[in-house]
C-alpha cells in the first residue's frame, strides 16, 4: 500500500503566484494540494474545512495576514504545520512568523526539491528552514549586544566590568541556556549530547524543561526565544 500524500493548503494573495504553486506542488510525488487561499482569513477557513497536514503561507496579504493566520491555525489545528513561503527574510518578518508558531520559512527563489524537503521536514517534526534563514539566525545570534544607549545607567569609564553572569529569563537554568544555544546554533539532539557530554536522554530532559519554561512549542519556536533573548553559544 502506498504511503498517504502530504495533504497541503497554499495562502498567497498573488494569482500568478498562488497557481504556480499549485501547479508546481502538483508535479511533486506525495504531495496533494486540497486547497488555495487568497489571504489568511481564506486560509484558515479552509484548514478547518480540509484539515491539511501543512499550509504553505505567504506573510504580506489582505483582510488577515500570514503571522495573524499562522497563530489562528497553530491555536486552533495543532495538527497543521505551517511554512512560510514569502518575498522576505528580513528580521520583522522572520522572527514574528517563527514565534507565531510557523516551523518552516522559505524564499520564493526556493526550488522544488527545497519545498518538498521543508514540507516533509516539518511532517516529521523537524523545522524546515531554508540555508538562508539558517543563516542569518545564526548571523544575528552571534551580534554582540548592543551598548547601552546615551543617558542611560551603566558602568563608569575604566570602572571594571561585572563579574557576575547576567539572570537567564524565565528561570532557565545555566544549562539549559546551553542547550537552548545548541538548538539555535542547529544542533541535534545527539550532536548536543556529544557536546556537553550527557546523554540524549539528559538533553531531551532539558529540552523538555526549556520549552515548558519558555512557552514554545518547537525547535523553530526556541531559535527565535534564543535571539530575542540575546542567549548564544557564548553562554
Amino acid at each position: 500500500m502506498s504511503e498517504r500524500p502530504t495533504r497541503v493548503v497554499v495562502a498567497d494573495d498573488q494569482t500568478v503566484v498562488r497557481e504556480g504553486i499549485v501547479m508546481l506542488l502538483g508535479l511533486l510525488p506525495n504531495i496533494e494540494v486540497v486547497g488555495a487561499a487568497a489571504d489568511g482569513e481564506e486560509a484558515v477557513r479552509l484548514v478547518a474545512e480540509q484539515e491539511p497536514d501543512v499550509v504553505l503561507m505567504d506573510l504580506r496579504m489582505p483582510r488577515c495576514d500570514g503571522v495573524e493566520a499562522t497563530r489562528r491555525i497553530r491555536a486552533e489545528h495543532p495538527n497543521t504545520e505551517v511554512v512560510v513561503l514569502t518575498t522576505y527574510a528580513d528580521d520583522d518578518s522572520l522572527f514574528p512568523a517563527l514565534q507565531a508558531g510557523a516551523r518552516g520559512y522559505l524564499t520564493k527563489d526556493a526550488g522544488a526539491e527545497e519545498i518538498a524537503r521543508a514540507v516533509a521536514d516539518v511532517c516529521s517534526g523537524a523545522a524546515g528552514l531554508s540555508p538562508q534563514v539558517q543563516l542569518r539566525l545564526l548571523e544575528r545570534l552571534s551580534q554582540p549586544p548592543a551598548p547601552p544607549a546615551l543617558g542611560q545607567d551603566g558602568p563608569a569609564p575604566g570602572a571594571p566590568k561585572p563579574a557576575a553572569r547576567p539572570e537567564l529569563p524565565d528561570g532557565l537554568t545555566v544549562r539549559e541556556a546551553e542547550v537552548l544555544a545548541l538548538i539555535a546554533d542547529g544542533l541535534s539532539n545527539a550532536e548536543i549530547a556529544r557536546e556537553l557530554f550527557v546523554s540524549q536522554a539528559t538533553v531531551k530532559t532539558h529540552i523538555n524543561n526549556l520549552f515548558a519554561k519558555t512557552a514554545v512549542r518547537d525547535r523553530a519556536q526556541a531559535v527565535a526565544y534564543a535571539f530575542t533573548h540575546g542567549i548564544r553559544r557564548s553562554l
